[in-house]
């Protein structure tokens, strides 16, 4: 701390003890604040436009499970920023994101009433004062941890750089819940009753097909060990969320749940009697947009959240996953039958899931992308994080490429289903996992319209790959409306060379026409894999994903009728 501190200077403080990277874009409102983060050497990435800077700091967490700062100006700033605000709030992504705040002698002209704009995404603001500086930054951060929530934290421009006065102490019981929150293990969360647990329990002792879904919250809570012990028990399948990705580490994990399912692990997911789905909402894509289960099955739904309470469950419990997990296993001593395992040996085997590879090319004679992610599956080291954009093409790396662990998977974008965040998430996820080569999986629109942080990617990513899905065109709106019979001329977009976008930014790339075109991002791979490799893979238009397939099929089938 400075011998006579700013407000921007406790800000900083604040921020500085609790963070270890700050991702921003400079302005006239977070001028003060962000020189003092970088006089002091913290690490900050500079966007090239304020949306890649909550992107990055949201995309940090999910890859590493630590809260980051984000910081822009205020007007423009900030509302630059809202797409990726209101992902973060919709995804529950904790963050602070620091802004220049209107003066507290009045709005300017140019200014816009922000802690409205951002109450209307769901994000509470705290506006600093001279005495609150550092209290209210402390707060904004036990808030966002306790709550797993972004917040905003407004310095009004007329107190940036003024002289902080005495300061009020932080509330005790912020301070509290941050501590408490920041520790593994110390948690406050509800719990079952013993009546409910034994409900639950006689349920899943009496199913012939139990399968367990686990999701980010499961994740998050530590249940993973414990959901697989009952598992095992019951003789169950596993599945998960795209978010929890490999949580069980079992041979008779299914894979994800819903759209990203393969065909033949969908079909043996219909087939449970009782599924207990521990810390994941039963989004759309989840449930394959509705038919992911039998109808009669008995659908048990655990989450922390009381509002989570989804209409595919027939049973909700609020609680905390690994603590009903763990009274589950207490209340259903001397676990040990087979289930429906015993009927499947193709799934321990992976008989089950081993498709035929995929012909390379499809009837217009560009790429399959099926077949192309096959291939990255072999070709990438198996050490990676995949940072997943938002379209049409977004199942193929779920898919078809494995990760180490969930955190190794950050589908950014589809809480409020966005595209155009994938590379500055990309950026975020690097910054978080340096040790691991970071893939990101785009489309050419959303490619496109992120293009101002591909010199981010540049600049900041020591090993990373980004793939183009460039059907030359938004996919999903062509297999979803051009179907329908709606005009397709604003659903076509000029093909672009992203390679050598890439190249001009200093990176390195070429264009994929063939499946042999791969052969020159092993060649980078083997010669060390430094700094960042975009393959512009050019795919065909007329491959539809499954879950697209089957979504518009009944639409499809009423227009015929």
């Amino acid at each position: 701390m400075t011998e006579h501190p700013t407000v921007s200077d406790l800000v900083a403080d604040v921020c500085a003890r609790h963070a270890s990277t700050v991702f921003g874009l400079m302005g006239n409102g977070n001028a003060f604040f962000t020189s003092n983060i970088t006089r002091r050497g913290l690490p900050y990435i500079s966007a090239r436009h304020e949306a890649g800077t909550v992107a990055m700091a949201d995309a940090y967490y999910r890859t590493c499970g630590k809260v980051a700062v984000a910081t822009v100006t205020y007007g423009a700033g900030f509302t630059n920023a809202l797409t990726p605000l209101a992902e973060a709030a919709k995804a529950r992504i904790p963050l602070v994101l620091v802004v220049g705040g209107v003066p507290t002698t009045g709005a300017r002209p140019w200014d816009v009433d922000q802690d409205m704009v951002a109450a209307g995404l769901g994000v509470e603001t705290l506006t600093v004062t001279r005495e609150t500086a550092a209290a209210a930054t402390e707060r904004a951060w036990a808030l966002a941890v306790r709550d797993s929530r972004p917040v905003v934290l407004a310095i009004p421009y007329d107190l940036a750089s003024a002289a902080a006065g005495p300061q009020q102490p932080a509330a005790a019981a912020a301070s509290a819940a941050a501590a408490a929150a920041a520790q593994p293990g110390v948690r406050s969360l509800p719990t079952a009753d013993a009546a409910a647990t034994r409900h639950i329990a006689r349920l899943l002792s009496g199913a012939e097909r139990p399968l367990v879904i686990g999701g980010r919250g499961a994740f998050e809570a530590g249940a993973g060990p414990a959901l697989r012990r009952l598992g095992d028990g019951l003789g169950a399948f596993f599945a998960t969320s795209a978010m929890a990705r490999n949580l069980f580490d079992s041979p008779w994990d299914l894979g994800i749940a819903g759209g990203f399912a393969t065909l033949p692990a969908a079909d043996l997911m219909r087939r449970a009697d009782v599924v207990l789905v521990a810390g994941a909402g039963l989004n759309t894509f989840q449930t394959r947009y509705g038919s992911l289960f039998a109808d009669g099955a008995t659908v048990i739904q655990v989450d922390i959240r009381a509002e989570a309470a989804s209409p595919e469950a027939s049973e909700f419990i609020h609680a905390d996953a690994a603590a009903f997990a763990a009274d589950l296993l207490d209340a259903m001593p001397g676990l040990g039958g087979r289930g429906w395992r015993d009927g499947c040996p193709d799934v321990a085997d992976r008989t089950l899931f081993a498709e035929a590879p995929a012909d390379e090319f499809a009837q217009d004679g560009r790429l399959n992308p099926r077949a192309v992610a096959q291939l990255l599956d072999t070709v990438l080291p198996a050490q990676r994080t995949i940072v997943q954009d938002g379209g049409h093409f977004i199942g193929w790396a779920p898919m078809y490429c494995g990760v180490p662990d969930p955190r190794a998977l950050a589908m950014v974008g589809t809480a409020f289903q966005t595209i155009g965040l994938g590379l500055p998430s990309a950026v975020g996820a690097a910054a978080a996992r340096p040790d691991r080569l970071t893939v990101l999986v785009s489309g050419d629109g959303g490619a496109l319209m992120g293009l101002a942080d591909l010199d981010t990617a540049v600049r900041t990513i020591s090993s990373g790959v980004m793939v183009v899905f460039n059907d030359a065109a938004y996919g999903a709106e062509l297999h979803q409306y051009a179907v329908r019979g709606l005009d397709d001329t604003a659903m076509q977009i000029a093909e672009v060379d992203f390679a050598a976008l890439a190249r001009a930014f200093g990176a390195q790339g070429t264009k994929m026409r063939s499946l042999a075109d791969i052969d020159r991002l092993r060649d980078w791979l083997d010669a060390g894999a430094r700094g960042l490799f975009v393959l512009d893979v050019a795919v065909s238009q007329t491959v539809v994903a499954d879950y697209m397939r089957e979504s518009m099929a009944p639409v499809l089938a009423a227009q015929a009728g």
